[in-house]
């Protein structure tokens, strides 16, 4: 019997997977507890409608990250912080700060955590990476100039 599980089954299928299995298995484990839908006409109709939808916004976001790319792709962020005579740092320049940064220099709101940024403890340039969608990267550079 073919099903649609609504929830992960473990060593059965996971949700949204339209899978055969035993017709046992299916009446008197899966349906009954809700665990999978049977895939009748209607519903592998719903179920193709809905990977359709799914695909369509995937696909916009790509398009989306791809754009933000072109804007930034090889732009410099300035960063101002406090530092010595020797042009070192006191502390150093954080993801969160050059995300800040992001945000208010290109209207882009990145996630810290989508950053790749080296050590920065003292004034100068450096390179990072922006991470803006799955296989899509933007190199930046961020210059840290004294307060």
């Amino acid at each position: 019997m073919k099903v649609i599980f609504q929830q992960d089954v473990k060593g059965s299928g996971k949700k949204g997977e339209l899978k055969n299995v035993s017709d046992g298995y299916a009446r008197n484990f899966l349906l009954p507890k809700g665990l999978a839908i049977e895939a009748t006409s209607q519903a592998l109709n719903d179920f193709n409608n809905k990977n359709a939808a799914v695909a369509h916004h995937k696909a916009e976001e790509k398009q989306q990250a791809e754009n933000q790319k072109k804007m930034i792709e090889g732009k410099i962020i300035k960063v101002t912080a406090k530092a010595g005579d020797n042009g070192r740092l006191f502390g150093a320049v954080t993801a969160k700060e050059i995300a800040d940064a992001l945000n208010k220099q290109f209207s882009l709101n990145v996630d810290k955590r989508k950053l790749t940024v080296p050590d920065i403890k003292e004034l100068g340039s450096y390179n990072f990476e922006v991470k803006l969608y799955q296989g899509i990267i933007a190199s930046m550079t961020v210059a840290v100039i004294p307060q």
